[in-house]
Parts: structure tokens; sequence; C-alpha cells
């Protein structure tokens, strides 16, 4: 599965051969020929400038892949509505202007629209993708990843975004694929996208051209799918994506505040792909092609099935059934932490969770995780690189410009937090991209027009991961029962930086490049592991801007226990030496960290510990994430249980939405606004100690009066900012300075707190470390 290079950058014009057919393309280029997933070559292809790289890709049917064939720009047959409203600002792209000419053209783009079909010559698509979001080509959005890798196998892929969901003729506009409908919500679980943690509308959405909200449905996998039923009944359905993935068995659903099935069942689907998906498409792909009935597709890895009969299902584990879950949380406990050990594609077992009126729901065990060279195939496919052109119009797309000049560079996360959803949907082993492959991309970042020379973020779900947590992940897959991290670091992990540093190092050295930001977020136990310094005086001398935003998350030992992050002690070690490694270097930057209100574990006392912490460290957080119960989280298991699924002891749970309010409060208490939840938060821990004019109170006693802060005595103006002080180790930057710290990649342009979905595009998004 190598990647042998067949040509070096240039402009000018170039002729080059696409399935036998003679082109010419004055663009820069980067021409590759791959493999993947596969050991049948194919012809080369071609790539922009504006594209990731490169070329020449494998397809079980080459004569159909046409992704490159030029064609007359023609025009959108029908102008779609979003969600009952007009498309106003979705432009066509006769409307749109482009104000960038050098945009690639809609050519260059899977087709959206029949008249894009005919342009190609296609009679017929073999997949329509419908998904919630709008259509960026791009590897850091799902819908882009897997369409690309069924189009670099030879099928014809084309793309139905935010469809009206109260019109069946919404879906219609491509036609009755050949093999069937792909779906999925997008890069956002689609109630994370819509509601906050206190369940108020969102008002706009970063992934519809323009920011508009209200252009995708609720549970927009299960509306989607129900769509395409009713409209071509016999159509085979797949679904997939980070909504899908994470309920695709029964689930707790926290904005209906109940259990909900498996969404296979619901949405009237007839395979769910959960995880990332690159290996589970084409198999059900070439499955479909070759005549296979759907029904019959029982057997790839990374999928999930409905069966009436277990006769023909082998080796698995049976999960406590609907009905038991329904009438006990401690079984939804139980199975949960079966769920949890079964993550691993070498350890994994095959799972039925059985259903009324003998209906079993059958998830295989996970997928393979990709090689370095898969990884490096599937970020090297010719994505456009962009927003459609229709658009432009409207402005573009808000989430893809914190990622355009970012890149991904692994996948995975062996840090295991319970809050968080990606070992439910990236697994545990760490995927790595090759050194030259993240160098390719980045050098064609420098050539795009816009490009001002700051790469704003190289890194993944964790930075500072670049290999797996230890050699036996890969040989007999991960542990079970045991964490990588915690309690603390284990004896066996292999604790190497090196890799990324000189990743950094040379990355800094391109041509154009002025700075290298790395704000994916690090893993700083692990770097506190490490016995060279190296990559900490790397990353403080040459890749923060000011502050290095981390996440202890809390400071209550006990808390950080349930949510599996190192303790309190780990994290004020981290802050001394990034303090004395600044006065080395002369400079003066900061650590800000994340921090999480009410999560499980946490009651009024562990909440007015934090705040305290946060009096300690000289400054207000500017953000602050309530505990967000998203589905299929080892948190959200706990909220909705009230045990720790690990060990079935009980845990305290804050759910009330005042309680919840107050223990958000505490950690901004200088806000005059929170005051008199603060005050209220003080007296129901018994803390009237904090109330007063001295120096450790957190509020006095009487309430601010206008233009002051709530903050007692020895709180200055609680302006935000201000040097951090004594052991707490952390404080904001520069008075009044944002900086530049915070997290990237699609997703997290969304809003902080729906950072809980699982990370990059291929079905999922950003998280914290």
């Amino acid at each position: 599965m190598a990647c042998a290079r067949d040509g070096s950058f240039d402009t000018g014009i170039h002729s080059l051969e696409t399935n036998g057919t003679r082109i010419d393309a004055p663009i820069r280029q980067l021409m590759y020929s791959t493999s993947l997933f596969s050991p049948v070559p194919k012809r080369l292809v071609t790539i922009t400038c504006s594209i990731l790289t490169t070329g020449g890709i494998v397809a079980k049917k080459p004569q159909d892949a046409q992704h490159n064939q030029h064609g007359k720009h023609a025009q959108r047959g029908q102008q779609q509505k979003r969600g009952g409203k007009a498309q106003g600002g979705h432009a066509t792209h006769a409307q749109a202007a482009p104000s960038r000419p050098w945009r690639p053209g809609r050519d260059k783009f899977l087709p959206v629209s029949r008249a894009d079909m005919d342009a190609r010559g296609w009679d017929q698509c073999d997949f329509a993708y419908i998904c919630g979001d709008a259509y960026v080509d791009h590897p850091s959005f799902g819908m882009a990843i897997v369409s690309r890798v069924l189009d670099a196998h030879g099928y014809k892929v084309g793309i139905i975004c935010q469809p009206d969901w109260t019109d069946p003729a919404s879906i219609t506009v491509l036609g009755e694929p050949r093999l069937g409908f792909l779906v999925s919500a997008g890069n956002m679980d689609s109630m994370v996208n819509h509601y906050s943690v206190t369940k108020h509308r969102r008002h706009t959405d970063a992934y519809t051209p323009g920011g508009e909200e209200g252009h995708r449905p609720n549970r927009a996998v299960t509306v989607y799918g129900n769509l395409i039923r009713q409209t071509f009944k016999d159509a085979p359905i797949i679904i997939g994506g980070i909504e899908a993935s994470l309920r695709r068995l029964a689930h707790y659903d926290y904005w209906q505040d109940k259990l909900k099935r498996s969404v296979l069942l619901d949405s009237g689907a007839d395979i769910l792909i959960y995880g990332m998906g690159e290996h589970a498409i084409v198999e059900i792909a070439d499955a479909l092609d070759a005549g296979l009935p759907i029904d019959q597709i029982t057997y790839i890895n990374g999928t999930v099935y409905r069966t009436s009969s277990l006769d023909e299902v082998y080796d698995y584990d049976l999960l406590p059934s609907w009905d038991d879950l329904a009438a006990d949380k401690l079984n939804y406990a139980r199975s949960f932490n079966v769920q949890q050990q079964n993550m691993d594609p070498i350890t994994g077992h095959r799972l039925v969770e059985p259903y009324p009126n003998s209906v079993y729901v059958v998830q295989n065990p996970p997928s393979a995780t990709l090689t370095t060279d898969e990884m490096d195939e599937v970020a090297e496919l010719p994505y456009a690189r962009d927003w459609h052109p229709d658009y432009d119009a409207a402005g573009g797309v808000p989430a893809f410009a914190e990622i355009k000049f970012s890149i991904s560079s692994n996948r995975g996360c062996f840090g295991e937090c319970s809050f968080c959803a990606l070992t439910f949907h990236q697994g545990r082993v760490l995927q790595m991209r090759s050194h030259d492959s993240i160098m390719r991309e980045a050098e064609l970042l420098t050539h795009d027009p816009e490009f001002k020379g700051y790469i704003n973020d190289v890194g993944g779900p964790t930075a500072n991961f670049s290999r797996p947590a230890c050699d036996k992940q890969l040989k007999h897959g991960v542990c079970k029962n045991k964490r990588c991290l915690w309690p603390s670091v284990c004896k066996n992990m292999v604790v190497d930086e090196s890799g990324y540093t000189q990743l950094l190092r040379d990355l800094r050295q391109l041509p154009g490049v002025k700075k290298v930001f790395v704000r994916s977020g690090i893993r700083f136990d692990y770097t506190m592991a490490d016995a060279s310094d190296e990559f900490l005086r790397e990353l403080l001398e040459h890749h923060v801007s000011g502050q290095l935003r981390v996440a202890p998350e809390h400071v209550s030992d006990a808390v950080l226990s349930v949510m599996g992050k190192p303790s309190r002690a780990v994290y004020d070690a981290f802050c001394r030496k990034f303090e004395r490694l600044n006065r080395e270097y002369g400079l003066k930057q900061y650590v800000v960290p994340y921090l999480i209100s009410s999560h499980p574990g946490s009651t009024m006392k562990e909440a007015v510990e934090l705040a305290e912490a946060v009096r300690d460290m000289g400054y207000m957080p500017e953000q602050v994430q309530d505990f967000y119960p998203t589905p299929s989280t080892m948190s959200t298991c706990m909220y909705y249980t009230g045990v720790d699924p690990r060990t079935m002891e009980p845990i305290y749970v804050a759910r009330d939405p005042h309680e919840k309010a107050m223990q958000r409060a505490l950690i901004q208490y200088r806000k005059p606004e929170n005051y008199k939840l603060v005050r209220e938060a003080l007296e129901k821990a018994g803390r009237r100690d904090l109330i007063g004019y001295t120096k450790h109170c957190l509020i006095r006693p009487v309430p601010p009066r206008p233009g002051e802060t709530s903050a007692g005595g020895g709180h200055g103006t609680g302006k935000k900012g201000g040097k951090p002080h004594g052991d707490a180790g952390a404080g904001k930057g520069p008075k009044g300075s944002k900086g530049h710290g915070g997290m990237s990649r699609a997703q997290n342009t969304a809003g902080r707190n729906r950072a809980a979905q699982g990370r990059q595009g291929a079905n999922g998004g950003g998280r914290r470390n």
C-alpha cells in the first residue's frame, strides 16, 4: 500500500490521461499512485492545487470513475428548499459570483444535481449520499471522506445536502441510485447541533451556508431514513456518521430524558456503519455491486444489522433485552460496560441486543484500524478542499474557516476520558499519518492564494499522541479492564513525542510558513511522563501564542477519578514546569484550563472546591462547559443510571437544572449576573465563610452595584486576565487578551459545548484532552 510519487510541483498546462481521456489542466499539481485498500492499480488521475493531495487511486470499476472528467458547467435543475424554508442565501452556481476566482469549479466536486450528472455522462448514481451538513469537500468532513473513498473505488456518488425533510421530492433530485442511499446527520449529532446543554435552541449552525439554522431536522438520521423509505420503498439504506454511530444500540437520550431504541430500528435503515467507516463502506458497496441482497450483508465488521433469528449468528455476547433495559437502569449500566469492553477490533466480540417480537440488533466487531499507508491514502484523495460553489452567495460554510489551514495528523485516542465519545467512535488505538504525507499537505496549503503563512493546527483528538500507547495494542488489542493513562501512566506505555516534535520543526521550515499552531490540545500527563523536555520546549518556544489551553477539567481528585483524568498534582506539576521553562526563554505565556461543571461525582462541595481553585489561579474562565450528557459516553451512562458502570457503585449526579446552574456559576463567580446563584450555592454547601470582604472570599455580603464584579475582597476589578499565582498553576494571559489558544477543526467552530462529539470529520468532531 505504498504511495509512490509520480511527479512534482509545477505550474503551467499539463496534459494528463484520466480513464483514457486526455485533458488539459492549467493548475499546480502533485501526482501519486496509491492503492487505497486494494492491491489493484488504477490509471493516474489528477488533482488540483486546492485539494489535499493527489492522485492515482484504485477502483474496482475504473470505467466508472469519472470524477476528474472536465465537463460543461451545467445549470442546477432545481432549487431545493431546506427544512421548509426558502433556500434564500443558498444560491445556485448561476446566481453566485465567486469572490475568489481561483476556487475549484463545480466539476471538481461530486454531482449535486441532475445537470452535474449529465455533465459527467452519468445516467444514474450508484449511491446518493443524504447529509445534514452543507457540502464541504474536505477530509475533516465525514461525508467527503466516505464519498471520495467510494469514488476512488469506481462508484458514482451523488450528494444531496440538507434536503427539505417535509418534501419527498427533495431527495429525488438525483433519481433513484443503483445500489442505495447513504445517510448521515453530518459532523455532529443533530440534537447537539440544535440545542445547548440547557436545552435552549441554538440560533446558528456553522455547518450550513451563512451559518443559518433550521436547515436540518432533529434526529436527522431517523427523519432522513424514514423519508427515503416512504419515497423509495425497496432501496437499500445505509446510515453512518457520528449520530448513527453513537446511537447504534439502545442509548440514553438527554433531550427526551429517556432510553431510546437503536437508531437502526427507528430510521428504517438496513445497515448501520459505526466508527469511521472506510473499510465497511467499500465492503458493502462491493457486496451490493455483486448482486448480494442487502439483508444478506451481515458479515462485515464495523456494521450493525437487524435480524429476526439468531440461528445464523455465531460467537456473540447477549446483552440485556430492551424490556430488561426499560425495566431497570442498572441493566443499562451493565450493558454499557460490556459494550465499552468490546470496542477493539482484535478483542471485541459480536454483541446482540434483543427487542420484542423476535427482533435482534446485531453489532459486529469493530473494523480494523487503518494502517499509516491507508491513513495517507484517505487524506490524499482528490478533495476539492472547499465548500461547494452553490454556497458562495451565502458567504460559504462557517465551519470550514478554521479547518481550511489545519492539518489532521491522527485519529483515535488512548486517553479514554469518561465524558468523551471517541472510544465509541474512533477507538483507543492511535492511527497516524506519515510524516511525508503531512508535509505534502502542508506544502499544498502554502500554495493557496488565501494562505497567510499560518497553519492553524496540526493534530487530532490529542495532538501529542503520535504512536499507539504500546506495541501490545497492535498485536493483542487494548486492555479491557485497564486504562493507558489512568489512574497513572501504564508501565508498558511507550512515551515518545519525538516524532511529533520533528514534524513541527519540519513544518516550520517550509517556505511560506510563518507559524504553526498546536490547538488540538495536548495531554499534559503524557508530556509529564516523557523523560525528555524536548517537546514541551519546542511547543512553548514556537507553537504557543501567549496561552496554552489544556483540559484538567476539574481540581477535585474525586471528580477527576470519575472523569478518568490525571490528579490535580500532575496538572500543578505541569504548570510549574511550563512556568519554569518560560522563564528560561524569557517568555510570558500562560496555561489556560478548560473546566467542566456538574460532572457526575461533583457535589456542591466539589463545585466550591473548584471555585476556590479558580480564585487562587487569579483569573476568570471565559468558557465553562456544563456537563452535556451526549449519547454513548461513560459519563452519560453515569448521569442516567446513577452508578459507575465499571464498578456498579452509586455516584452522585447533579440532574436538577438549578443545581447545575449553581455549579456552573461558581466557576464564574466574579460575574455580577451570577451573584444570586453563587450565594445560594455557598449557603447550600455550608460555606458562608466565602462570603465577605477578605481575600479568600468569593463574593461580598451585598450584591454588586452596576459596573462592579461579584468578587469578594482582594480580587481587584475582576477583569479577565492577570498573571496566575500560587500553586494552582494556571492563568489567563496578558490582560484583556484572548490570545490564539482554543480548539480548531470544523466541529469546534460550531461551539465548545458540542465538543462531546467525536473528533475529525469522518464522522465526527472535536474534543478536549
